[in-house]
C-alpha cells in the first residue's frame, strides 16, 4: 500500500477507531523492526480490512473511496495528461470542471503530487483514493505501456537544439526547460527505478553520450541519445537538484526528491567537469527496495546473533568494513532498528543522509561551513546518547572521539575502507590511535562484500575445470558430491544471467586474548589466525558456503575475495 506515510496513516487508523490503541501501537513496533512500512503491517496482520482502511483514508482526506476504477474515461479527460506523466504520479483524470480536475491516485497521501499538477495544469486537484494494487494496471489500461517509449522519446529530442562551449546561463536554463528533455530525463530515471537501479550515470564523452544503469553492482548502457543534447540533459538533472547550471567548473552534489511511479523517491546527484562536459551520477534512494531489516540481509544466523550482541552492549564500537558499494550504510541502518526504541537516544552523523529512520536523530555533515563527522560527534556527547552512528571513520580526530565516546558509556557503530575484519585494527593503528585504546573499546568488527546471485530461472548446473577450482583453493576429491551453478541468461535477467545480490560476511568478536594481540601491535596475518581460531569464518569461506547453495558463481566469489 502507501510506503512513505506511516506517522499519517497511524493517526488515520486510530481516529477512524479502526483498532483498539494496544493493537495499533502493537503494529507500530512490529513496522519499526521489521522495516515494513505501517500500511503493509497493517493490512498483513489481517486486524483490519483493507476497504476499512482505505475508506478512512478518503475521509481524512475529504475526498471518496472508488474501490473500482472506471471501465471508461472520456478522452478529453484523458487528454489532461500525457502517458508518461500519469505513470510518473500512478494517476487517471475521472472528472473536471473548470476550476478543478478528479485523479483516481495511487497514493493520495503524496500531496506532492497535488503542488506539481496545479502547477502544471493549472488547476486545483483533487485525489480520489482507490486500492493501489489496481491502479498500476489501471494506468496501463488507459495510457499504455511505456516500455518502448524511451525509443521514441529519444527520437522526438534528436530535433531539440543543444548547447555549445559559448551557451549563457539563459540558454542553458533555456535548454533544460524543453519539454523534450525533460520527459526524457524523467523516462530515463522512471527505467532506472522499475529496473531496480542503483546509480544512472550520464557521461559526455569525445563522440557520444552515454547513460548507463548500476544494476546489482554492474553497469548496464541504454540507448544513447544525440551527443549535442549532453549539455542539455545534463542542465536538467541540475534543474531539478537545485544546483548552480551556471557552474561547470568545479564539482557540485545535491538531492532530488521527486515523483515516480506514484511514490515519492530520492535521489543523490553528484557532478564532476571533465574533459568533454560534466558527469552526473545519481544514486537512487529507493526505500521500497531496501528493506533495513537484518532478517533480510541473507545473514548466516551466527553473523545475525553476533551483530545483535554488539549493538546491544552497554558501550563500545563496532565496525562496518568494506569497499563501497557494498552494503556497508544498509547493515549499520538495520542494526540501529535493532535497538530503536522508546528507551534509548540514538544519533547518526552521516555524508549524506541516506534514510531517514523514525526515532533517529540524524545529522547531515556539511564540509562547507565546518560541520565535519569530528565535530557532529564530540557535539553528540553533549546531547545525551545511548548509541551512537558516525558515517566513517576517515581520520584521527573522528577515531579519538569514537574511542572517547565508547569508554563513557556509548555505543559507537562506524565503517572503515579495509579488505577483511582483522585489517580494521591495523587501520586504526595507522590513523595513529594508542594500541591500548583500541583494545578497550573496540567490540567487534564485519566485513562484508556484495555479489550478484544466479538468475533462478535459467540457473543451470554444470562441471567447474580443474583450474577454476585450484583458484578457488579447494581439493576437488572432497566437494565431489557438490553442485555448481551458472546462468544462462533469459528475460528475466537481462540476459546477465544474474539477478539480486547476496552478501558475504566475515565477524570478529573482540575477545581478551585479541586484546592482548591488539595491544602487541600483532600483524594483521596474526590477528586473522586467532579470529579464525576463535571461530570466525572468512570471506572465502562464507562464498564456498554460497557458491555449495547454488546461490552465485565460483567467478563472482572469485572477483569479490
Amino acid at each position: 500500500m502507501f510506503e512513505d506515510h506511516n506517522d499519517t496513516l497511524r493517526d488515520i487508523v486510530a481516529h477512524a477507531d479502526l483498532l483498539p490503541a494496544a493493537q495499533i501501537d502493537e503494529l507500530w513496533e512490529a513496522h519499526l523492526n521489521t522495516g515494513k512500512s505501517f500500511a503493509d503491517t497493517l493490512v498483513d496482520s489481517g486486524l483490519a480490512d483493507r476497504s476499512a482502511v482505505l475508506e478512512a483514508i478518503a475521509s481524512h482526506l475529504g475526498t471518496e473511496y472508488m474501490p473500482i476504477p472506471p471501465a471508461r474515461v472520456e478522452d478529453t479527460l484523458l487528454r489532461l495528461l500525457k502517458a508518461d506523466q500519469a505513470h510518473k504520479y500512478g494517476i487517471v483524470p475521472i472528472g473536471a470542471d473548470p476550476n478543478k480536475i478528479r485523479f483516481l491516485a495511487k497514493d493520495p497521501l503524496n500531496f506532492s503530487i497535488v503542488d506539481e499538477l496545479s502547477f502544471l495544469l493549472g488547476r486545483d486537484i483533487e485525489l480520489i483514493v482507490s486500492d493501489p494494487e489496481y491502479m498500476e494496471a489501471t494506468v496501463r489500461h488507459f495510457y499504455g505501456d511505456l516500455n518502448n517509449s524511451l525509443d521514441d522519446i529519444i527520437h522526438e529530442i534528436e530535433g531539440v537544439k543543444g548547447l555549445d562551449e559559448n551557451a549563457t546561463d539563459k540558454d542553458i536554463s533555456g535548454a533544460a526547460s524543453q519539454a523534450p528533455i525533460i520527459r526524457f530525463v524523467d523516462r530515463v530515471m522512471e527505467e532506472a527505478i522499475k529496473a531496480k537501479a542503483s546509480d544512472v550515470h550520464f557521461e559526455p564523452f569525445e563522440d557520444q553520450f552515454r547513460i548507463r544503469y548500476r544494476i546489482d553492482g554492474a553497469l548496464y548502457e541504454m540507448a544513447p541519445p544525440p551527443k549535442s543534447l549532453a549539455g542539455a540533459v545534463v542542465a536538467r538533472v541540475k534543474v531539478m537538484s537545485s544546483l548552480n547550471i551556471a557552474e561547470r567548473r568545479v564539482p557540485q552534489d545535491g538531492r532530488i526528491k521527486t515523483t515516480m511511479g506514484g511514490r515519492p523517491v530520492d535521489l543523490r546527484v553528484s557532478t564532476l567537469p571533465t574533459q568533454y562536459g560534466e558527469s552526473v551520477v545519481c544514486r537512487i534512494l529507493d526505500k521500497t527496495v531496501v528493506n533495513l531489516d537484518l532478517e533480510n540481509l541473507s545473514m548466516p544466523a551466527e553473523i545475525k546473533d553476533g551483530i545483535r550482541d554488539l549493538v546491544n552492549r552497554p558501550n563500545g564500537i563496532f565496525i562496518v568494513t568494506g569497499p563501497t558499494g557494498s552494503g556497508k550504510t544498509t547493515t549499520l541502518y538495520s542494526a540501529l532498528r535493532e535497538v530503536n526504541t522508546p528507551d534509548l537516544k540514538i544519533l547518526t552523523a552521516e555524508d549524506p543522509v541516506e534514510y531517514e529512520v523514525e526515532g533517529i536523530m540524524q545529522v547531515q555533515i556539511n564540509h562547507q561551513v565546518g560541520l565535519t563527522f569530528a565535530g557532529a560527534l564530540r557535539s553528540f556527547l553533549r546531547q545525551d546518547p545511548d548509541t551512537i552512528m558516525v558515517g566513517e571513520i576517515r581520520d584521527l580526530e573522528t577515531a579519538q572521539i569514537a574511542v572517547q565516546a565508547s569508554l563513557t558509556g556509548h555505543v559507537v557503530l562506524s565503517t572503515l575502507h579495509t579488505n577483511d575484519a582483522p585489517g580494521a585494527v591495523t587501520r586504526m593503528l595507522d590513523m595513529g590511535l594508542e594500541p591500548y585504546l583500541i583494545a578497550a573499546s573496540l567490540e567487534g568488527v564485519l566485513a562484508q562484500r556484495l555479489l550478484r546471485k544466479v538468475c533462478k530461472t535459467c540457473r543451470t548446473a554444470y562441471e567447474p575445470d580443474r583450474q577454476m577450482l585450484n583458484m578457488l583453493q579447494v581439493d576437488p576429491f572432497a566437494i565431489a558430491d557438490k553442485q555448481f551453478y551458472y546462468g544462462k541468461g533469459c528475460p528475466e535477467c537481462n540476459r546477465s544471467g544474474y539477478k539480486g545480490r547476496q552478501g558475504l560476511f566475515e565477524l570478529i568478536r573482540v575477545n581478551d586474548a585479541m586484546r592482548e594481540l591488539i595491544t602487541e601491535k600483532a600483524p594483521t596475518l596474526v590477528i586473522k589466525q586467532k579470529a579464525v581460531e576463535n571461530g570466525m569464518r572468512p570471506l572465502r569461506e562464507d562464498g564456498l558456503r554460497c557458491i555449495f547453495d547454488g546461490l552465485t558463481t565460483i567467478e563472482e566469489v572469485l572477483k569479490y575475495t
